[in-house]
């Protein structure tokens, strides 16, 4: 049997991003965030209403200013994630499937991450600007394979479930 290639780090974790953006309920954008540090996931996060609110696809956006008000983005969801858990987020890493908004780049940079890993930007954001001077190093990788290689046939520890 031949050897697969495993995922590098980077696309490892932001396929983990991509994964976590489908439990968004925002239309207008899926986004996903995962803070790492030391290759452990501390946590993840993904556009969404508050905590028992209405979401966007069931009532629809609320919109001001172009922008959707009624769902906390990705970002802000895993540093909250860390928040209610005690977990610091001091020299992580966020790896998010698009570019932070203005908002979320000055939380994360307030949060002590000290890089963001993305793949895609996002309109008016000045996140750019403030990773510089927040000293927040900033990289765009290309996107991950949208395929996940599990070939459950392949293994011959493993038995397929009847359901």
């Amino acid at each position: 049997m031949a050897k697969k290639k495993r995922p590098s780090w980077d696309q490892y974790f932001l396929k983990v991003a991509m994964l976590v953006s489908e439990r968004a309920t925002c239309p207008r954008m899926h986004c996903g965030c995962v803070l790492v540090r030391d290759k452990r996931i501390l946590a993840t996060g993904y556009n969404g209403s508050i905590p028992g609110g209405k979401h966007c696809e069931d009532v629809g956006c609320w919109i001001v200013d172009n922008h959707c008000i009624r769902t906390i983005h990705a970002e802000m969801n895993a540093l909250l994630q860390c928040s209610v858990h005690g977990v610091s987020t001091k020299g992580a890493i966020a790896y998010v499937t698009n570019m932070p908004c203005t908002n979320c780049a000055k939380s994360l940079i307030g949060a002590g991450i000290k890089e963001v890993v993305i793949f895609s930007d996002y309109h008016d954001t000045q996140a750019e600007e403030f990773f510089k001077m927040g000293k927040v190093k900033l990289r765009r990788i290309k996107m991950p394979d949208l395929l996940i290689d599990y070939d459950l046939k392949s293994f011959s520890s493993a038995k397929k479930t009847k359901k």
